[in-house]
């Protein structure tokens, strides 16, 4: 009796070193109707604000394992759901910068060097100082994000003013909104 045939792959190669393909900083050519330069200003501008906006989803996810207090049954949906936009933001900007021929900015060691939005302190702080930290870390990148608007519309990518405009400038406007309600002086109780 012969022993029946082996269907056994054999393992996956793994650890293959190899060069980068492109490099960061710089672009290839796609054919989307405007110029080298308007393209490579509009990943730089559109990567300090994904580094940004990174930063900010960070940010979000820790305060939201962080909550405590009175309130915290909402502010931790609140900021969990505030979350969830704002990484739907970073992909955005992400396959922006992809579809400019750029490369995007995804390494969490390369992000903290790129972003202006200052790191927290390690552990805990109390919830003002949460909701302030997150509404100035929003208004870091609403200012840019108004200033980069205005000007990749000046070098003709209406394509990233609109993503600027309509998710990142459009939901962080909203979300300052939620955040900064809850630091209106308003007893929990009244006497």
């Amino acid at each position: 009796m012969t022993a029946p045939p082996s269907f056994d792959t054999p393992p996956p190669r793994q650890s293959r070193a190899g060069g980068e393909v492109q490099a960061f900083d710089t672009l290839q050519h796609v054919g989307i109707g405007l110029s080298h330069d308007s393209r490579l200003y509009s990943c730089r501008r559109l990567n300090l604000l994904l580094a940004d906006t990174q930063m900010l989803y960070a940010l979000y996810k820790k305060h939201h394992w962080l909550m405590r207090g009175p309130t915290f049954h909402q502010l931790h949906l609140l900021l969990d759901r505030h979350a969830e936009q704002q990484l739907a933001i970073v992909d955005l900007l992400a396959e922006r910068v992809q579809s400019l021929g750029g490369v995007a900015v995804g390494d969490p060691r390369h992000v903290a060097e790129m972003t202006r939005v200052p790191r927290p302190p390690d552990g805990v702080e109390e919830l003002p100082a949460m909701l302030s930290r997150l509404l100035e870390a929003h208004e870091t990148i609403l200012v840019d994000a108004r200033d980069a608007a205005r000007r990749v519309a000046e070098r003709d990518d209406v394509g990233s003013e609109d993503l600027i405009v309509s998710e990142v400038i459009r939901t962080g406007e909203t979300q300052v909104w939620f955040l900064g309600e809850h630091l209106v002086h308003t007893p929990l109780t009244r006497a």
